[in-house]
């Protein structure tokens, strides 16, 4: 019995030692976790803040956002925030973003509330990487790709356009199928108008105006020296890196000819 009782008991603290090296193992890893949830500001022009005990605090390259807080962009603001997988969002001018509204599911990255987002979501080990945007119209689920989201009006009409891979869009507000856009389309999701009737952009005209417009504002930020870039130096944005093979940036614009005279 004695043996049978010390045999008891040598398993018993076995078991116990395993439970601390589980705890001891596990226990470092919690604030790395919530560390990794955070985005960091690797580019930064004009005015941008985010709102912190609903005061806004202003952001410079290197500081990082946390889960629930909401960035503000003024008339002349740019940002580019990057998460811990190395995906990026750029938030453009006069826009109003909450990241990971939903800290308990980080596949919810970004609400959009105002203005225009451009997200890349990088591929996990060449895995897809799910990730989901919202605005107050459209829910837009991704794997890995390059693409825009705009709220264009007070009605919060939202236009999703693809610059790189495959989207799904669905409508917030009135059920029904996933619309999936393709590398070069777009589509525009109205409040009261159901997905199935909105028709999807194929020929890259909305891709060649959200182009036109991002390609000015780089000029501006990338020709204005400072912190976290380099004018002329590097390539911070990756969608700056990456031109759209398929619907390149259209030429210059040409002043069209002057109206003929009316007849006398």
């Amino acid at each position: 019995m004695f043996p049978r009782r010390l045999y008891r008991t040598a398993h018993w603290l076995r078991w116990a030692a395993a439970c601390i090296c589980l705890v001891l193992a596990v226990v470092p890893l919690v604030p790395v976790r919530a560390e990794s949830g955070a985005a960091k500001v690797i580019t930064l022009n004009g005015q941008v803040s985010v709102l912190r005990d609903d005061s806004p605090w202003v952001l410079s390259v290197g500081d990082s956002i946390q889960p629930r807080q909401i960035v503000i962009t003024g008339p002349d603001g740019y940002a580019v925030f990057q998460v811990s997988d190395g995906s990026t969002f750029e938030v453009f001018p006069n826009a109003r973003v909450v990241f990971r509204e939903n800290p308990g599911s980080w596949k919810d990255l970004l609400d959009i509330l105002l203005g225009r987002v451009k997200v890349h979501i990088q591929k996990l080990g060449g895995q897809p990487n799910y990730n989901r945007v919202r605005t107050p119209t459209a829910v837009i689920s991704v794997r890995g790709t390059i693409f825009d989201v705009a709220i264009e009006d007070e009605d919060d009409t939202t236009l999703v356009s693809v610059e790189e891979g495959q989207v799904g869009v669905q409508h917030l507000l009135k059920p029904g199928p996933e619309r999936i856009l393709n590398q070069g389309e777009s589509i525009r999701v109205y409040r009261d108008q159901p997905l199935a009737a909105a028709p999807v952009d194929k020929n890259g005209a909305i891709r060649a105006l959200l182009q036109r417009a991002e390609q000015v504002l780089y000029e501006i930020v990338y020709r204005t020296p400072m912190p976290g870039s380099v004018p002329g130096n590097g390539c911070p944005i990756p969608s700056a890196c990456t031109p759209d093979k398929k619907n390149p940036p259209p030429p210059p614009t040409v002043p069209p000819p002057p109206a003929p005279a009316p007849p006398h």
